[in-house]
């Protein structure tokens, strides 16, 4: 069969169409993305901002095309973190189904942890016991979920964002030296508050997501942008702790033409960084593999 799922993110929206078989994906005709920031100002307001639901609007108005061009068998819509928790989200996932024909689906903190975690080790070993992390690190939340073999045994949906966080302590240009303390003192407490000592417990990280694929295109210099160099890259602690402080020195326009960084994620890539960093630290790693496969490929296969 073939399914169109579109994830609209606290972040961005994006869309992939896949073609599955078997419980795989085998094909994907169609993969785009647009930083479209639908949780600026939840964290503060509580509710979706309309130019920030218009920014989404206008995205899905260009993945139309594609979508009808491809004819899936569905075509689905996943919602997130900022749309959970804004008072008019609910409102906001109705207008999505009415104006562009996808369903929706507002999924729970149990649900995005299911979907990430099966989309970040669909291609992998099953029989593969190696305790893994996968690290989703998106706008209004991340998820860690800790599984092996294909199997989860914890997950948590923390509310440690690069837009939430950003908000929250990132007022300068460049960020000071204690507002990048403030974030870190912040974002530490959350994933520690989150993961019982038990659970922090892996010998492999994934990393989907922005961040992630940002940084691993940051660290090649990548223009334009290659999923396949991107897929399967690893980035070790000490080149993370290199490219936060790097960011963090630059002025938001200088950081906008950092060679391989997508201008659209320059506001919110150094909380992404400093999120990255706190979490490898919480469960010990020293390097996580970067993955292009995440909730966009969990859905369509859980779908």
């Amino acid at each position: 069969m073939k399914i169109a799922v579109v994830d609209i993110g606290t972040n961005s929206t994006r869309l992939l169409i896949a073609e599955i078989e078997d419980g795989r994906v085998i094909a994907e005709p169609e993969r785009r993305s647009n930083v479209t920031r639908l949780g600026q100002g939840v964290d503060s307001a509580g509710r979706l901002a309309d130019e920030a639901m218009q920014r989404v609007y206008d995205t899905l108005e260009q993945f139309r095309a594609p979508i009808e061009r491809e004819r899936p068998d569905r075509a689905v819509a996943v919602l997130t973190s900022a749309v959970r928790d804004a008072a008019n989200g609910r409102e906001f996932a109705d207008s999505v189904s009415d104006r562009y024909g996808l369903e929706p689906h507002v999924l729970t903190g149990d649900q995005e942890a299911e979907f990430t975690f099966l989309g970040a080790t669909s291609e992998r070993d099953p029989e593969d016991r190696t305790p893994t992390v996968v690290i989703d690190i998106g706008g209004g939340s991340t998820e860690l979920v800790v599984g092996a073999a294909q199997q989860i045994s914890f997950h948590k949906s923390t509310q440690a964002g690069v837009v939430r966080q950003s908000e929250r302590h990132l007022h300068s240009d460049p960020p000071t030296a204690a507002e990048m303390t403030a974030l870190s003192e912040d974002v530490r407490a959350i994933i520690r508050d989150g993961v019982p000592q038990e659970h922090r417990v892996a010998q492999r990280g994934i990393a989907v997501a922005g961040t992630a694929t940002q940084l691993a295109a940051i660290a090649q210099e990548l223009e334009p942008y290659d999923p396949d160099k991107v897929h399967g890259f690893v980035l070790d602690a000490a080149e993370i702790g290199r490219l936060r402080d790097r960011l963090a020195a630059l002025p938001l326009a200088e950081r906008e033409q950092v060679r391989g960084l997508d201008p659209g994620r320059a506001p919110t890539i150094v909380a992404g960084a400093l999120i990255l960093d706190e979490v490898m630290e919480l469960f010990g790693l020293q390097a996580v593999e970067v993955s292009e496969h995440d909730i966009l490929r969990g859905a369509a296969l859980g779908l």
